[in-house]
């Protein structure tokens, strides 16, 4: 039943009188046209000015429609700077009415009504004069040769729209005729509450679609009391910005940046730097301290900085927070978002309860069969789009009620429901190094013998035992080892010098073990991967020498050897899942992308073209990079339960961020070639060293479109090299991305220097790629791989029975299947990782897709809009190529009886809802999940 304040909204802004659902489609105000607006004589208008209309669809996808209310009205700037109009003298008699219409965003008041009394409802409702608007002019006041504005208030239109909850308000100014293009509207919010603004459009009065009417895509929320500037969505480098805003426009920018001090409040729109130093709470329990990352000792990206005071108990450590992390205002979730992200996570926590409660006292306990992980599954009960069919209650009530049918079983990941023994297989494991949700660590083997490069005065011996004469008898003698190297057929997974140094101090933790590994791959003729080898190495320590054994898949013909294989085979694929999680995942997207997000905020204006551009791909990141630190990856979190090398978890990100992160080799071409993977022809083109190498194959198509379309978008912009290297706001973006926000790295040879538009390209399209493809990559494959736990254990609890001696091989002879669940994570483990691998996996609602989401002043640009018209037009073409690349025979790594094919980047088509499985759903503009 609605509350009084819910049901008074309802009743004044609904057509229906009364409430009614919530859909992800965009606001967009009444009418929306993007132009300049500027006060005319009726019969005067300049026959310069040209409109393009067109409309972006729920999906994003763009299509001409020529109706009044069209969503999209273009027309240069310049055009109409033209005009006489905009020259005339000024005449402080002549005035014209200028109306300005504002959409209010009202989500908030009925999903957080205990915040709301009814005084303060009734007096947005009712009130006349609290929401102020200036206007102000592109040009300076030919009189003063100051700024020129001219304010009003905004009054209920009583209007609302029918795909959000939104109210309409209206101003009306009388405008002298000579004041010029409209260059910026201030709004000043003299409510009580905060308030979310999403659009603003001026017009002549009864002309609202009219061509001369311009548009301001806020979407931002705006305090009481507090002056917020919005331009309108003509971009203008520094040097190009209109002298009546110039000086707003590095106003906007001081007022993001701050002062350094003091604790953020949550209704703060302040971007600043910090360390890592906030992921431990030893006032709490000492045994939760954790390392400062970022500085010298532990090199780390910066986060964004809160504030808080420090912690009585480790005077390095930042306090932690009761409620959420603060995050910039308008890099929060939204409303809708926020609630669906909560209400999943609270369902999949269902599923766990019951196994939690009985064995929060037994975290060792293992899975007494196969059978018991099995039953954890319910058959039929897959892992599937959301249906975006019904309003948010309904749609939300409806899960709520499927999650009860199905209470303490999760829904049946993809790779267990293709083939219910591809976990077993080799031909799997190996598929999944090219194809799976960790495709970024196989790596070509180009220098033979093998060898450590760790100091043997502390870890031991340096070579490895995988030697000429173990790889010869394990490929049949087809050719020699040295051979097989120099024809490229040796692939790896080195966890080798990466998990050494940490092996004696995770076997110090309850209920896990770890070894360094090493894995090799043959290369055979039909272009995949088979494992013939791993090595698995203790360290020495004071009382023991190194312990160090090579496994291959059963080559001495017993039963034995056989389960040794399986069980070391875990091994690795708890390996290569931390890695994953650590690495790949949070470290490579999530926390490298954070700085390029605060540096272009606090460096780049609203109006920069460069903003513009990346502003989609960062949508929500800083939000759930927040939600990671208080939830995830924090001391006693999800991933230090579930995952190696549990409580030295971030400690290993740190060591690999800095050994091997660089920035110019996060580019998938660079990244390839450095893994080996591929080599650059004569003609410039990559060529692959596995054919049929499906993350590859499939993002390069990516990659070189979305090249392109940046390419396009640059050379608008910056028609020669000069415009890039005198752009004050892009130079600072850019050494603030080194200097501060890679602090620790900024020393290094290898950053590029923004001194010509292919540098500038080729920056850019880096940071879209890690943020979109990068991130889709190994996000969205999660659950369906990880969900299956034999098939990708997060973790491995039980040391090898050869390193155990006489003790652990005959208990292997004896229950060998137990001691591989042993072996595996416990239930306790299992329950705990399922629902954040299933919630991690899952789309958003509301999501922006790569090529089918455009930004508004893309669309008011005319060659711009044109550019990205190509660019989602390749990415539907994309789309057909990889589907005839899944029904090839010939490709096995992504199509055959049982075989999973790989879509995760698929671009959008259609609707997202209606896909098979979320893996196919589409690439997301940006790291939202």
């Amino acid at each position: 039943m609605a509350t009084a304040p819910m049901a008074l909204v309802a009743a004044v802004l609904s057509p229906s009188h009364g409430p009614r659902g919530f859909t992800s489609k965009a606001v967009v105000p009444p009418s929306n046209p993007r132009a300049a607006a500027v006060p005319h004589r009726r019969g005067r208008r300049s026959s310069s000015a040209r409109c393009a209309i067109s409309t972006v669809n729920s999906n994003g996808r763009l299509a001409e429609a020529d109706r009044a209310t069209a969503a999209v009205a273009t027309v240069g700037l310049q055009d109409l700077q033209a005009t006489p109009l905009l020259r005339r003298e000024r005449h402080d008699e002549e005035t014209i009415t200028m109306i300005a219409r504002v959409t209010v965003h009202t989500d908030s008041i009925l999903q957080d009504p205990g915040k709301w009394s009814f005084g303060s409802i009734a007096d947005i409702l009712f009130r006349p004069n609290w929401l102020r608007l200036e206007l102000v002019s592109s040009e300076l006041d030919p009189k003063t040769g100051e700024e020129w504005e001219i304010s009003s208030y905004a009054h209920n239109h009583g209007r609302h729209d029918d795909t959000e909850f939104t109210m309409v308000l209206e101003a009306s100014f009388a405008v002298p005729v000579s004041f010029g293009p409209v260059g910026a509207v201030r709004v000043v919010n003299e409510h009580t509450r905060e308030m979310e603004i999403g659009g603003i459009t001026v017009f002549r009065e009864g002309e609202e679609s009219g061509s001369d009417a311009v548009t301001f895509h806020c979407n931002s929320w705006v305090h009481p009391v507090d002056k917020r500037t919005f331009f309108p969505l003509n971009s203008y480098l520094p040097s190009q910005t209109p002298e009546g805003v110039a000086r707003l426009r590095k106003e906007e920018l001081q007022a993001i940046r701050g002062d350094g001090q003091g604790e953020r409040k949550s209704y703060e729109r302040v971007y600043d730097y910090d360390v890592y130093n906030d992921l431990g709470d030893p006032d709490r329990d000492l045994d939760t301290k954790r390392p400062v990352l970022g500085g010298k000792d532990r090199p780390y990206p910066r986060r964004c900085r809160t504030g808080r005071g420090f912690t009585k108990n480790d005077p390095l450590s930042e306090k932690r927070s009761k409620e959420a992390f603060y995050v910039p205002r308008d890099e929060a979730f939204t409303e809708r978002k926020n609630l669906t992200f909560k209400a999943k996570f609270a369902l999949e926590a269902l599923n766990a309860l019951g196994q939690k409660i009985r064995t929060k006292d037994h975290k060792s306990l293992s899975f007494p069969s196969l059978a018991a992980i099995d039953a954890m599954y319910k058959d039929g009960f897959r892992n599937h789009p959301e249906k975006d069919d019904l309003d948010w209650w309904s749609s939300l009530i409806h899960e709520l009620e499927e999650e009860l049918g199905h209470f303490l079983q999760f829904e049946m990941p993809e790779i267990h429901d293709k083939d219910k023994f591809a976990w077993f297989r080799d031909e799997e494991f190996a598929r999944e190094t090219l194809a799976g949700m960790n495709p970024l660590s196989i790596q070509l083997v180009t220098e033979f013998p093998i060898f450590s490069k760790l100091d043997e005065a502390t870890y031991g011996p340096a070579d490895s035992l995988i030697t000429k004469e173990l790889i010869e008898e394990q490929i049949n003698r087809v050719m020699t080892a040295e051979e097989a190297v120099k024809n490229k057929k040796l692939f790896m997974l080195d966890y080798h010098d990466m998990l050494l140094p940490y092996v004696h101090a995770v076997r110090e933790l309850d209920n896990t073990t770890l070894y360094a590994s090493r894995t090799l791959f043959f290369l055979t003729a039909d272009g995949t991967l088979r494992p013939i080898a791993i090595e698995l190495t203790r360290p020495k320590s004071k009382n023991k020498p190194q312990w160090r054994q090579v496994f291959t898949p059963g080559s001495d013909g017993s039963v034995t050897g056989s389960w040794l294989w399986q069980l070391a085979k875990a091994h690795v694929l708890a390996h290569d899942t931390g890695y994953h999680q650590l690495v790949s995942h949070w470290l490579r997207t999530h926390c490298c992308v954070e700085p390029y997000i605060i540096a272009a905020n606090r460096q780049l204006s609203q109006m920069h073209p460069i903003f513009r551009l990346l502003h989609p791909h960062f949508r929500f990141t800083m939000e759930i990079n927040a939600m990671a630190r208080n939830l995830l990856i924090s001391a006693d979190g999800i991933i230090e339960g579930s995952f190696a090398p549990g409580k030295h978890c971030m400690d290993l990100s740190s060591a690999v961020y800095d050994k091997f992160w660089r920035f110019d080799m996060e580019a998938l071409p660079a990244d390839l070639i450095r893994r080996g993977m591929a080599v650059e022809g004569k003609d410039g083109k990559l060529e692959l060293t596995i054919e049929d190498y499906p993350y590859a194959n499939d993002g390069l198509l990516i990659w070189d479109a979305i090249k392109e379309w940046v390419s396009d978008y640059v050379a608008h912009y910056y028609p020669s090299a000069s415009d890039i290297t005198g752009d004050e706001e892009l130079q600072g973006w850019w050494t603030e991305v080194r200097t501060k926000g890679h602090a620790d790295k900024q020393g290094e040879l290898w950053w590029p220097m923004l001194d010509s538009r292919d540098s500038l390209v080729q920056v850019l399209s880096t940071i879209i790629w890690v943020a979109s493809a990068h991130h889709a990559a190994v996000n969205f494959g999660q659950y369906p791989y990880a969900g299956y736990l034999p098939n990708r254990p997060t973790t491995a609890r039980q040391i090898m029975p050869p390193e155990e001696g006489r003790k652990g091989m005959r208990r292997l002879a004896l229950e060998p299947e137990k001691v591989l669940l042993d072996t595996f994570p416990s239930q306790f483990q299992s329950t705990l990782a399922l629902p954040v691998l299933d919630v991690l996996s899952t789309h958003s609602p509301g999501e922006e897709y790569i090529g089918t989401h455009a930004d508004p002043a893309w669309l008011a640009e005319g060659k711009i809009r044109s550019a990205f018209e190509k660019f989602r037009g390749r990415m539907m073409e994309i789309v057909a190529e990889i589907d005839d690349w899944n029904e090839d025979p010939e490709r096995k790594n992504r199509h055959g009886a049982g075989v999973v094919p790989y879509v995760l980047l698929k671009p959008c088509y259609g609707d997202p809802a209606n896909k098979t499985t979320v893996m196919e759903m589409g690439i997301p503009n940006s790291i939202s999940i």
